[in-house]
Parts: C-alpha cells; sequence; structure tokens
C-alpha cells in the first residue's frame, strides 16, 4: 500500500503562509527564517512558491527527487519548485492548457537558477527518444550561451542576468518537447562601456581572454593581460568560484550542440574582440582654421587591428569618428565632431554592436531550436526577468525595470484573483468582492500616450530645439506635478518645498513596492541611444559575414531619414506584446528572495528580506488569498487525512466522499460559518480550523500508533513465544535422538568387544586342539617311519652287504646330476642370440654334457629367434649374412657396414617427381637406388650418377636431370672387383662380346658398396638362367676403358684433399688410389 504524505505532516513553520496565524509581516518574515535556518527553502502562498537563495549546494535536486514529485499532487509533499514545475507540465500536457512561470526578485536572488530547475525537471519527466533527447539538450544547452554574452558579476550578484528572457517551450500532444522560442528585454548595453566600482563586464570577455587558446588570442589580435583593456575593469577582474576558462570551453560545447557553425562562432568571436579593440580607441583635439576643434585618434594601432578584425577601411572608419553627417531633405551639412563627441560616438558603437550581436544570437538560437512541425502545439512560457530595483542611485534602466514589474504585479493580481473568482463559481461558493490595491493608476502614469512619464520623453526627444534632462523634468513638473504618486522639488504641493531628501534633479515615484527615487539625468541620452548614420554606414562597408547583417541602416541604398524608435517606446511595446502572451496562459509564480548582501550561507537579514516582501506584494498576495477561504482541498485526500476522526468514517467509509466529510465535520462539531462544501472541494476559510483538525488528527495519530504498538508488541511476543516452544520442541526432539544413538552406540560397541573375546576364546581353543591333533598325527607318522625302517632293515639286512657299494655310487651320481639341472634351471642365461654367457661347469666329469646343452640351447634359441623374423627382415639378415661370408676378414669397410641397415632405396625415387620418367624406365622392382660416383679414367674424378638395381638389369643415370646415361643387363655382367682397403670403389666388369661391353666397363666409388655388391652377388646366386657373379678382392686389378685396360691400384697414404679416399692418374694405364691409413 503506497504511503502519502502531505504539506501539512513534518512541517517546520508553516509550509504555506497562508495558512500562518496571525498574518503580520513580523510573522511572516520570522516563518521564512524559521525555515531557511532548517534548509527548507521554498515555501508556498497558495499556488505561488516563495524561494530563498541559499547560497550552497542542497541535495534536493536529485534524480530522486524529481521521481517524489513526478505525476504527485501540488499540496501532497512539502513545498519545492519542483512541485509547481510539475502542476505546470502535467496541467499542459493532460489539460491543454498553455502555460507561463514567472520568475520575479532582485538580482542575486536565484532567478537564473530557478528557471534552469524549471526546464531541467520538465526535460526529466517528459519523453525519451533520440529526436527528444536532442531537443531537450538544446534547450538547455542555449542557457550557458545566453548567459555568457548577457549575465554579468555584478555587487549583489556573481551571475547576474542584464537582461529579461521570456522562453516559449513547444510541447506536441504526447507532452514531448518539439522546440522553443526565446524572447529577450532590455539587454543593459551600458555596461559594456562603464561598469559601476566592484562589479565586470559580461562574462563572454573575461572567458574569452582567459579560456581561448593562444592561436585563437593571435588571429583575433587579443592579449590575455585583462589591463590592457579600457572596457574592463580591474578591481573586479577575477571571482572567487568562477573559473572562466572552464567557462569558455562549456560556452564552446554549448554553441556546438545549439548548432552553431564554426565560422559562426569565429565571427562572433570577432565581433567581441572588436568591441574590446573599440575601447582602446583614444582622441586628441585638433584645432582648425576655422576655429573649431576637431578629433583625431592618438594610436591608430587598435583602429587598424579592429579594421582587420572586420574587414574595415581604416579611413573610412577614422572619418566616421571625426566627421558627423546630417540629411535633411535634399541637403546634407557635414559638421566635425570634438574629442567628446568622438568618445560618445565610439562608446554608442559599441554598445550598438554588442547589444546587436546579443540581439542576432538569440534569433540564432532560435532558429536551431525552434519546433520543425506546423502542427498545433502547447507552450509553456518561462519568464526570467529583472525585479524590483531600488539602488541609491537609480536611473532610466531602473525606471523601465520598475515599470515591467508594475505590470507584472498588475498580471499577477489581475490573474490570482480571476484564477480564485473562477474557482469559487466552480466549485459553486459564493464569491465576496475583495478589496485590493490596484497598481493600474502607476502604471497608467508611466505608460499614458498623452500625460504619461514614457510618451512625455519620447515627446522631449522628438522636439526641435535645446533638449535636456532638466527641460524633461520641468515637463513632468508641469504634466504630473497634481498625480498623488508622483513628487518632485518643483511639485505644487508645498509640503515637498522643505523636503531636503528630494533633490532638485530628481523625481519620485510611489510604486506598489515603495517609492523609488530617480536621477533625471541620462534619461533624454539612454531614451534616444543614438547611432550616428556615419557609423552605421561604415559598418555595413565592412566584408566580415555578420555586420551587414547587424547594421542594414547603414545601406546606402535604403537610406532612412525617419528618426529610429526610443529605447522607451521599443520597451514599452515589448511589455505590452509580453502581458499579451502572458494573458493568454495560465500563469505559475517564482517569487525569488535574497537572504542578504554578503552572498553566504546561514546567514538571514530580516531588514533585507522585510524590503524585499514588501516590493515583491507577497502580504498583499497573502490577503488577496486568505479574503475568502484560506485552505481548500478535495473530498477524497481530506476524508483520507481525516477519517479517524471520526468512528463512523474510520477505518474505511463505504459512500461517496462528500457525505464522509459531512459526517466528519458533523462529528467534530466545526462551525457552518468556517467552512462551506463546493462541489468536488471543501473550503476552509479560518487557518485555525485547519490547525484545530491537525492537532485533533496528530492526539488520534499518537492514539493509533499507541494502539498499533501494544498489537505489535502483543503479536511479537507471541510470535516469539512460539517460536521458543517451537524450538524447545525440536531441541528436546533432537536430543533424545542424539541420547538414544549415543546409548545405542555403547550398547553396541560392548555387544562387539564381548563378540571379539568370546570368538577369540574359541578360536584359541580351535587352535590348541588342531595343533595337539597335528603333534599327533606327527608322532604316530614318526614312529611308524621309524617302526617301517627298522623293519625294512631288518628285511634287507642279509642283501645290504653284497650291492652296497654299486647302489651307493648310482644313487650319489643320480643326486649330483639332479642338483646340477635344478642349477642349471636357475642359472639359464637369456634368449638373445649374441649373449655368449653359459653358467659355469661344477663338476669336471660334466665338460662334455656341458658343452653339448650349452651347443642345444644355442641352436634352440636361434631358432626361436628366427621364428618372429617377417620375410622382409629375413631377406635382410639373409643378405647381411651372404655380406659376412664375401667379405668378412677380407674388405676393411665391412665392419662399418655391419650395424647399418640395407634400406634399399636411398633417393626415394617413388616419391621425387623427378625421376618418375627413371622410375617408368625400371621394368622391374628397384632392389637398390643410390647415388654413386662413376669415375673418369681421364683424371680420375667422379661424377654423380643415380644408381638403379633391378633383378634383371643395373641402370646409371644423371642425379640432375634424370637422364638414363648407361643400362646392363645383369647376364652381361661377369664379375666385380673391390679392394681390401676402407674404400668405396667397385669396378662392374662386363662379359667380351655383350652388347654392353663397347663401351668398356664401369668403375664406381659408394658409400655403400658392401651393400650393392652383397645385393647383385644374392641376385646372381638366386637366377637359375645365369651364372654367379664371382667377387674379385684384390688390391690391384685391371678395368676395361672401350679398347685399353687400365690398372687400378690401391696404396696407403695421407691424400692432399684431407681424410678421404682421392683417384689419381698416373699414367695412361694406371690409376692410383690413396686410402687413408687405418
Amino acid at each position: 500500500m503506497e504511503v502519502k504524505t502531505s504539506l501539512l505532516d513534518n512541517m517546520i513553520g508553516v509550509g504555506d503562509m497562508v495558512l500562518i496565524e496571525p498574518l503580520s509581516e513580523d510573522t511572516f518574515i520570522e516563518n521564512l527564517k524559521k525555515r531557511f535556518d532548517h534548509n527548507e527553502i521554498y515555501t508556498y502562498i497558495g499556488s505561488v512558491v516563495i524561494s530563498m537563495n541559499p547560497y550552497k549546494s542542497l541535495p534536493i535536486y536529485t534524480a530522486e527527487k524529481v521521481e517524489e514529485y513526478r505525476n504527485r499532487n501540488f499540496y501532497e509533499l512539502s513545498p519545492h519548485i519542483y512541485a509547481l514545475a510539475d502542476e505546470a507540465y502535467r496541467s499542459l500536457r493532460e489539460q491543454d492548457n498553455d502555460q507561463c512561470i514567472l520568475i520575479t526578485g532582485e538580482s542575486g536572488a536565484g532567478k537564473t537558477e530557478a528557471s534552469k530547475f524549471v526546464m531541467s525537471y520538465v526535460a526529466a519527466v517528459c519523453g525519451k527518444g533520440q529526436e527528444v533527447s536532442k531537443v531537450k539538450e538544446q534547450l538547455l544547452q542555449s542557457n550557458p550561451v545566453l548567459e555568457a554574452f548577457g549575465n554579468a558579476k555584478t555587487v549583489r550578484n556573481d551571475n547576474s542576468s542584464r537582461f529579461g528572457k521570456y522562453m516559449d517551450i513547444e510541447f506536441d500532444f504526447k507532452g514531448d518537447p518539439l522546440g522553443g522560442v526565446i524572447s529577450n528585454y532590455l539587454l543593459e548595453k551600458s555596461r559594456v562601456v562603464k561598469q559601476p566600482r566592484g562589479e565586470r563586464n559580461f562574462h563572454i570577455f573575461y572567458q574569452l581572454l582567459s579560456g581561448a587558446s593562444d592561436d585563437t588570442l593571435k588571429k583575433l589580435k587579443l592579449d590575455r593581460d585583462f589591463s590592457k583593456y579600457n572596457y574592463l575593469s580591474l578591481d573586479s577582474a577575477t571571482v572567487n568560484g568562477l573559473d572562466d576558462a572552464a567557462s569558455f570551453r562549456t560556452v564552446r560545447n554549448a554553441m556546438q550542440i545549439v548548432g552553431f557553425m564554426e565560422d559562426e562562432v569565429q565571427s562572433i568571436l570577432e565581433l567581441v574582440a572588436a568591441v574590446l579593440k573599440l575601447g582602446n580607441i583614444e582622441f586628441k583635439p585638433e584645432s582648425r582654421c576655422n576655429g573649431y576643434d576637431e578629433s583625431r585618434v592618438k594610436d591608430k594601432n587598435d583602429l587598424k587591428e579592429m579594421c582587420e578584425l572586420l574587414g574595415i577601411e581604416q579611413s573610412v572608419l577614422e572619418r566616421a569618428f571625426s566627421f558627423r553627417t546630417v540629411e535633411a531633405k535634399m541637403e546634407k551639412v557635414s559638421t566635425t565632431l570634438n574629442v567628446a563627441q568622438a568618445y560618445y560616438a565610439r562608446d554608442a558603437l559599441a554598445k550598438n554592436l554588442y547589444s546587436r550581436l546579443f540581439s542576432w544570437l538569440v534569433n540564432r538560437i532560435n532558429e536551431s531550436i525552434k519546433a520543425q512541425t506546423k502542427t498545433r502545439k502547447k507552450v509553456m512560457g518561462v519568464l526570467d526577468i529583472y525585479g524590483f530595483e531600488i539602488f541609491e542611485d537609480n536611473s532610466f534602466e531602473q525606471f523601465i525595470i520598475n515599470y515591467c514589474n508594475e505590470k507584472l504585479q498588475q498580471i499577477f493580481i489581475e490573474l490570482t484573483l480571476r484564477e480564485e473568482q473562477e474557482e469559487y463559481v466552480r466549485e459553486d461558493i459564493e464569491w465576496t468582492n475583495i478589496e485590493y490595491f490596484n497598481n493600474a493608476i502607476i502604471c497608467d502614469l508611466i505608460e499614458n500616450n498623452k500625460n504619461g512619464i514614457l510618451a512625455m520623453l519620447d515627446e522631449e526627444c522628438l522636439r526641435p530645439g535645446t533638449v535636456t534632462d532638466e527641460t524633461f523634468l520641468d515637463k513632468l513638473n508641469t504634466v504630473c506635478a497634481e498625480h498623488q504618486h508622483f513628487e518632485s522639488r518643483q511639485s505644487k504641493n508645498s509640503k515637498f518645498l522643505t523636503d531636503h531628501s528630494l533633490p532638485h534633479n530628481c523625481f519620485r515615484i510611489q510604486h506598489y513596492a515603495g517609492k523609488v527615487l530617480y536621477r533625471a539625468e541620462g534619461f533624454v541620452d539612454k531614451n534616444n541611444d543614438l547611432l550616428y548614420r556615419d557609423l552605421s554606414q561604415a559598418m555595413y562597408k565592412a566584408n566580415h559575414s555578420l555586420i551587414k547583417i547587424l547594421f542594414p541602416e547603414g545601406n546606402p541604398a535604403k537610406v532612412n531619414l525617419k528618426r529610429p524608435p526610443t529605447a522607451g517606446f521599443q520597451f514599452r511595446a515589448s511589455v505590452g506584446t509580453l502581458m499579451k502572451n502572458l494573458l493568454t496562459k495560465n500563469p505559475n509564480y517564482i517569487r525569488c528572495i535574497k537572504p542578504n548582501d554578503k552572498k553566504a550561507a546561514h546567514i538571514f537579514t530580516d531588514s533585507l528580506v522585510c524590503h524585499q516582501v514588501r516590493y515583491l506584494g507577497l502580504m498583499e498576495n497573502v490577503r488577496v488569498r486568505r479574503a475568502g477561504y484560506a485552505f481548500r482541498q478535495a473530498y477524497d485526500p481530506c476524508l483520507e487525512r481525516y477519517k479517524m476522526l471520526c468512528k463512523q468514517t474510520w477505518p474505511h467509509w463505504k459512500g461517496p466522499a462528500r457525505d464522509g466529510v459531512e459526517v466528519l465535520m458533523k462529528d467534530l462539531q466545526v462551525p457552518a460559518e468556517e467552512f462551506a462544501y463546493g462541489r468536488s472541494k471543501i473550503f476552509i476559510r479560518n487557518p485555525r480550523t485547519l490547525f484545530f483538525l491537525e492537532e485533533k488528527r496528530s492526539q488520534c495519530l499518537e492514539d493509533l500508533a499507541t494502539l498499533i504498538q501494544k498489537i505489535y508488541r502483543g503479536w511479537k511476543c507471541r510470535t516469539h513465544f512460539l517460536l521458543l516452544k517451537k524450538s524447545q520442541v525440536v531441541v528436546a526432539a533432537w536430543y533424545r535422538r542424539f541420547a538414544q544413538q549415543k546409548k545405542y552406540q555403547n550398547i553396541r560397541s560392548s555387544a562387539l568387544v564381548l563378540q571379539s573375546f568370546i570368538r577369540g576364546w574359541k578360536a584359541r581353543k580351535l587352535l590348541r586342539e588342531l595343533k595337539h591333533k597335528k603333534r599327533c598325527e606327527e608322532a604316530v607318522t614318526t614312529i611308524s617311519a621309524y617302526w617301517h625302517g627298522t623293519q625294512v632293515r631288518r628285511e634287507y639286512r642279509k642283501f645290504f652287504r653284497a650291492n652296497a657299494g654299486k647302489k651307493i655310487y648310482d644313487f650319489t651320481i643320480q643326486r649330483i646330476m639332479q642338483k646340477y639341472f635344478l642349477g642349471l634351471k636357475k642359472t639359464m642365461p637369456s634368449m638373445s642370440p649374441i649373449d655368449k654367457s653359459w653358467p659355469a661347469r661344477p663338476y669336471g666329469f660334466l665338460d662334455r654334457t656341458h658343452q653339448e646343452l650349452r651347443r642345444i640351447f644355442h641352436l634352440w634359441r636361434c631358432k626361436k629367434y628366427r621364428s618372429q623374423f617377417t620375410e622382409e627382415k629375413k631377406a635382410t639378415y639373409e643378405e647381411k649374412l651372404a655380406a659376412s661370408e664375401l667379405f668378412k676378414d677380407k674388405k676393411a669397410l665391412y665392419p662399418s657396414s655391419v650395424g647399418q641397415p640395407f634400406k634399399g632405396d636411398y633417393v626415394e625415387i617413388t616419391k621425387n617427381p623427378k625421376y618418375q620418367k627413371l622410375n617408368s624406365f625400371a621394368e622391374d622392382k628397384v632392389l637398390l637406388a643410390d647415388v654413386v660416383s662413376k669415375i673418369n679414367r681421364a683424371n680420375g674424378k667422379g661424377a654423380p650418377r643415380i644408381f638403379l638395381l633391378t633383378k634383371k638389369s643395373l641402370v646409371l643415370a644423371d642425379q640432375k636431370t634424370g637422364q638414363v646415361k648407361a643400362s646392363v643387363p645383369l647376364p652381361d655382367l661377369s664379375s666385380v672387383s673391390v679392394s681390401t682397403q676402407n674404400d668405396g670403389f667397385f669396378a662392374l666388369k662386363l662379359k667380351e662380346g655383350s652388347a654392353s661391353a663397347a663401351k668398356g666397363d664401369f668403375l664406381l666409388s659408394s658409400d655403400r658398396l658392401i651393400e650393392i655388391i652383397t645385393k647383385l652377388h644374392c641376385i646372381g646366386a638366386t637366377s637359375a638362367d645365369r651364372n654367379q657373379i664371382s667377387i674379385d678382392i684384390s688390391d690391384e686389378f685391371l678395368v676395361q676403358f672401350k679398347q685399353d685396360k687400365v690398372c687400378v691400384k690401391f696404396i696407403q697414404g695421407t691424400p692432399k684433399n684431407g681424410n678421404g679416399v682421392a683417384c689419381k692418374r698416373k699414367n695412361n694405364r694406371l690409376l692410383e688410389v690413396s686410402v687413408p691409413s687405418p
């Protein structure tokens, strides 16, 4: 079940000023102070929110707080700016009512922050989506841009808005933002050229110099040193808590998000730099021949750099600062400007340049954030405008600001009364007229088209002749002397003739918030706001992309001799448009109050707050709200809150909520004149009645809390007792189980011990019986053996003497042979045929037997070993055996070949693609394939050849190409000659008269000589159709080379080329082969 809260729960002071009792200015301020001391900075006056600036961060603007106030009734939770924002947004989304939120208060009261909180809340609760998020981000990021160009540090506020801002946020039918439109009012452009002591120029100047890169400043021809620019005050150039460099980066990022192009940003910064350069232009007097003074630029360097930034010819702008052209009908008159007039023209240009740039910025932002669709839109307006200003020295700016606040107060009273009256009519409650101060007379004093102060100021500015602030004040004294809200020294009312608090050059107006003294000095000039046409035309000639847009009146083709509208006229028209706009929307008010002038937390200055309460008209607002019924609430929440005060409505009322409220009020005996029943709400006239209900509710809640506590404690104790009882039963059951298990284990272990002892005793008894029986059997056997032995000896004693020697000899020999064979069995050697070990002979007479057994055993294990051979392995061993028969003890190379297996194919002829043709040439299976060296008879050097051997022939082929060089059938081979040395030379001798013998014998060399000759010998032995090839082993033999016979002689020596075998031709009949000594 959702827990519902109320404005009246846990209230510090009074959350709604309408309920304060008794109502006075002192109790009003005391309630604000009490809430401020407890960090409760928001208080209601009905639906109006009072916001106190805490001058510190409070944890009341988190995402959790947004969700807490989302879709909640306005009075359901403690006062908060989110409650007003949510009420306005839901009314716009659900009831299709356009809304406006009016935020007022003096500088430093927190208006700008309040507008940010409103916009951030609306952005958080509206719809999601990529396009919607982009629109929200652009709306929110427009604030840093406008703050940089329109805010400045003042003595009252480090981030004071020096312009009025009204933003219309447009929504679709779902409540998602589509875009917005921003309107600006009265930028304080005089701040560009002059700032009061302790204040700064607009933020953007300091941000640019502090945060821009060195490259950017170089392009803009600027220096970081603030002291080099006359328009920047030095006493407050740096502000604690403001990081101008970081702010500049934020502004650049915000401009990118809003949609400014990079060239547009560069153009804007160039104009800002141009304003700074303008302030450094100084003038000097120069006398002319006609006696008039003329101004000249002192140092033209700043003028030159400014002209380069804006793309203006230096001579054109320099002339505009020295001459003024006045046009009247068909005549043109050019006059010189003295130094004072030149400085006025320079400052006027700087102010106009900056103010027009600011207006262009607002229009450019509007282009980016405007809604793209043309469907009907819902609108929520947020107005952040200056509050009522009363300074020691009040001038034209304060006059029109206070005029705007008079209009806002007028519309506030009208809309508040209208809202009250509409609610009374809607709820069918009798409406009574409310007496209140109507400030329409003050608005008429200022804005009347005939006798209003602004109309007379415009008339003075436009009339020919000498016009000064004194003539304007004289006119006011003449026209407004009888007005009850106007005072001056020249007034016809004689009481002011001795009032020395009113200077001669001033006038005083009785505003709704109090009396304000205005100094007439500067009214005429500031209202005129003249910019000489020569300067406008000079600026229009610039090549800069923005300047032509900012100064369209400088176009020579569109010269307008008509005087431009005055500042007062423009502002009055803007205020009129704003008022019409506000009257079409449902208003929501946020009144911002500054607690102290020190901009410090936890300080509450009563006099300062009292002054603001007065000029904001908050007491008047409370009185208007309380004039009828001070409190009203819908029947459902009212019954839900107070139903416990009546037994008939508690705990649940079955029936309409209004009937339940009537039963409740009747049971509490509340006087009938203290409340009234509307259609959907109950109206309570006096706050005392509400406090009476709250007090009764608090007492009842205490009783209910006591009852709930009693029932809860009883339930908790019973639950605890039942839990203990259940636990005791479980513990007892487990303990009994454990005890029985323990007892059973003891009995079981005792039984096992007893059983083991009994089994042991029985086993030992049986063992003793078996041992006794065995001893008896052994005794009987021994006695029987001895007895039989005695009988046998008696029987054979008569024969013993005749055959005793022979029998003893045979028995002894039999025992020796038995022992010999048993010993031989235990010491038998391994089954390896090469194992030559054999047990030693124990007795000499067994020598022949011992040798014969050794021979038989060796033959038997050789047979067993041979039975394990495969056919391939058997053939290999036969070849090895043949090699042994041929070369053992005959050829020195033989021992090294014994351990090498005969592989046959050493060149992988079947796998090598280069020898595929050679493989196909051999008709039979290749038995041996190897690389040999064919010895040349001419020089004794060898050439590598592939040697192939099959059962029918041998083939010699080129190693690189595989081309067959010679093919010899084996029947044509008569013999093979080799040496006895450790070399690989062998000669293949062919039969005379055979076809292969035409080229003669072959002298070859190979490391595998033993294998080659063995295979040749084995092939000849197995062939029945040819004779076996003879093997000739000699260190000197003849080789037939074609027609000549050459002797090959083998000698031992050290060859020159190392340890290898070397063949050398000695003469035509001799080849000498040197073999290394073994």
